[in-house]
């Protein structure tokens, strides 16, 4: 059958999933069966949350892979853990080199822009803190969907096809960039929806990993295979990037919202855009969501904590601001005092899109894990490892050559990152995890599913069903195509640069599970904007 699966010319409805003995909540939904399977069989929300993660490597390859970084929130015996998998940049880079290749402004892809991976690290760290069973059984599932193959879905298939596309034009004849098309264009051109696709190198990759404990990745054979391919290519990753590597434990930050707790990982993430922008909001009373005046306040909240994000967000140990003055009600209350009846005018800030997964997952014991991993845009750097699997992520297209800007390139420091996952408590109970991927359209997917499930009562799929909004530059918003009309031209009316998109491709993707602290009954969504789907127990 000649079917277009991209087609859907009628309304599809979906309804909060519950359940009370496990859930997985992913983009994709062999990886959300992968994380039920090893629930299934004794294992916890946190083996759950790393074998839907390391699944994603493979059957979502085009939003991140085993060469990205990770983040998590990890909520187990009353207490929320942060988890920060994110890289630095190689210790032998530095601003003055790379201008000295010609480059004014740090290159999107090839070897440049890779920064010390962190997701193995991340399952490594997970799996022995407070996971019950061996990577060797957590990344079976994974492993097998790599070695054995599985058929695309359809929004996979679309933007594994634009990716080949692009990647065509701009690398079909360099060299470094020819692993790439014989891992992910075997036959010459991208696979397509519904076609069986397979890479027995990830396999062997994932199963190493598994084996070692990620051990062969930062110092034995993977890790040879890794910097030697770099460094064949000029770039800049070495050996002892690799060796002096560990994912980082870490304090998660929060402000209060309306009698809620919103969780997010500090920076270098951009978790901390979020929470200024909630802090500002919660200053107005917002009475109705589908009010011009509602939107257009929460609209200029994002503004602002972005314009500040963007300023100030990096490496922690370079950040010319604490964290805690940025969440101060003092500050918010300053911020809160620019937002007028029109549009403002911020500084111009180029908002690049962004491929990321994130996942949820709970058990019955009241475990839960907000989890992302990416490598970043796409596919990543463009850059993989022969014969591996690996797609080594571009994030050092973040940093900055200006020496004077506090995200500047530095060796061995961590750049501005778009990936975070959310985190949602009440009087010290867990409500559970949530997330929005996608570049920098994140904070403002967090900033609306809170508000919608706060301030407007929606179960945990109506607020990722909801039409969504994003501000890009200037007075420039961007909305999907079900926004309402009288909301938008009220907006236009208020000053607002208003562009009604064709699609939703750029307003991230989404999942969130809820627990009822009482019954102990689980309560999820997922996003329908892409292929994912919920497995519950």
């Amino acid at each position: 059958m000649n079917l277009d699966h991209l087609y859907q010319p009628y309304t599809s409805q979906r309804t909060t999933v519950f359940a009370k003995n496990g859930m997985v909540a992913t983009s994709q939904p062999l990886a959300a069966q992968a994380g039920l399977d090893i629930l299934k069989k004794g294992g916890n929300a946190i083996d759950a949350a790393i074998a839907a993660a390391a699944a994603l490597t493979v059957v979502e390859p085009t939003s991140n892979g085993i060469g990205g970084d990770a983040f998590a929130l990890v909520w187990t015996k009353g207490k929320l853990h942060g988890l920060d998998a994110s890289g630095p940049a190689p210790q032998s880079i530095s601003l003055e080199k790379v201008k000295a290749r010609g480059y004014e402004k740090m290159p999107t892809h090839g070897v440049v822009p890779i920064t010390v991976p962190g997701v193995p690290s991340a399952w490594v760290e997970l799996s022995k803190k407070f996971g019950r069973l061996p990577l060797t059984e957590t990344l079976e599932p994974a492993i097998q969907y790599a070695e054995e193959g599985f058929p695309l879905t359809p929004v996979l298939g679309k933007y594994w096809r634009l990716a080949y596309n692009r990647f065509l034009d701009l690398f079909s004849t360099k060299e470094e960039f020819k692993p790439w098309f014989e891992t992910f264009a075997p036959n010459g051109r991208a696979p397509e929806i519904g076609e069986i696709w397979r890479s027995r190198g990830h396999a062997a990759t994932l199963r190493a990993i598994a084996n070692t404990n990620a051990e062969s990745f930062y110092r034995g054979e993977l890790a040879e295979k890794i910097t030697s391919y770099v460094k064949k290519h000029n770039g800049f990753l070495s050996m002892e990037d690799l060796i002096s590597y560990k994912a980082e434990w870490v304090e998660p930050i929060s402000v209060k919202y309306r009698g809620y707790d919103v969780w997010e990982i500090p920076p270098s993430g951009q978790g901390i855009v979020t929470l200024m922008a909630l802090n500002i909001a919660k200053g107005f009373n917002f009475t109705e969501k589908d009010n011009v005046e509602t939107y257009h306040k929460q609209i200029e909240a994002m503004k602002l904590a972005f314009m500040d994000g963007k300023a100030f967000i990096t490496d922690p140990e370079h950040m010319p601001i604490s964290v805690e003055h940025l969440l101060s009600e003092e500050y918010a209350e300053k911020r809160r005092q620019e937002i007028g009846t029109e549009a403002i005018e911020p500084s111009a800030i180029e908002l690049p899109k962004g491929g990321t997964v994130y996942l949820a997952t709970a058990d019955c014991d009241g475990n839960m894990v907000s989890f992302i991993q990416s490598n970043y845009m796409g596919f990543g750097s463009g850059i993989v490892v022969p014969d591996t699997g690996i797609a080594l992520q571009n994030r050092g297209h973040d940093f900055s050559l200006d020496e004077q800007h506090p995200n500047a390139l530095k060796p061995g420091k961590k750049c501005y990152n778009t990936i975070i996952p959310g985190f949602l408590t009440k009087d010290g109970e867990a409500v559970g995890p949530f997330g929005v991927m996608g570049g920098f359209m994140q904070p403002q997917g967090h900033f609306q599913v809170v508000s919608n499930t706060i301030d407007f009562h929606l179960n945990p799929q109506a607020a990722l069903d909801a039409p969504r909004w994003q501000w890009t530059e200037g007075k420039k918003v961007v909305l999907e195509p079900n926004f309402p009309l009288h909301i938008a031209q009220a907006l236009a009316r208020k000053g607002h640069q208003v562009q009604l998109s064709v699609d939703s491709g750029s307003f991230g993707r989404g999942q969130a599970i809820w627990r009822n602290h009482e019954t102990g009954v689980l309560m999820g969504g997922t996003e329908s904007r892409t292929d994912g789907s919920i497995a519950a127990w």
